[in-house]
């Protein structure tokens, strides 16, 4: 089992940057693929980023192109998401997901595709 704790979200003004962090624990995530989803009020749960294990491939959603980045420290256990330049859109509950693959250079963009989940973290973003 994989446990995953989301921590970094907030309130920030337009234009302003956040940083997420999501440390598992329970099994090392050397060999697992990470993403980041959202998930705003009335609306489906979104894949905003994935990154293979070895760290040589990701994934972004068109709406956070050239924004967001994600990152990993195997070694610390913990999967990052670096907002810059949020918008009110960004607005969302932030989760984490994790899930075993033997391609180290590969990802998932599909929620189904994620054995584990964090608890999720609120982002709101202010005009």
């Amino acid at each position: 089992q994989v446990q995953l704790v989301e921590s970094g979200g907030g309130l920030v003004q337009a234009g302003g940057s956040l940083r997420l962090s999501c440390e598992a624990s329970g099994r090392k995530l050397s060999s697992y693929v990470m993403g980041w989803f959202r998930q705003a009020p009335g609306k489906e749960r979104d894949v905003v980023a994935a990154i293979s294990w070895r760290e040589d491939n990701t994934y972004y959603a068109d709406s956070v192109k050239g924004r967001f980045t994600i990152s990993r420290d195997n070694a610390k256990n913990t999967v990052y998401l670096q907002m810059n330049s949020l918008k009110p859109e960004d607005t969302a509950v932030y989760y984490c997901a994790a899930s075993y693959h033997d391609n180290g250079s590969s990802y998932y963009t599909h929620g189904y595709q994620y054995d584990y989940w964090g608890q999720g973290t609120q982002v709101t973003v202010s005009s």
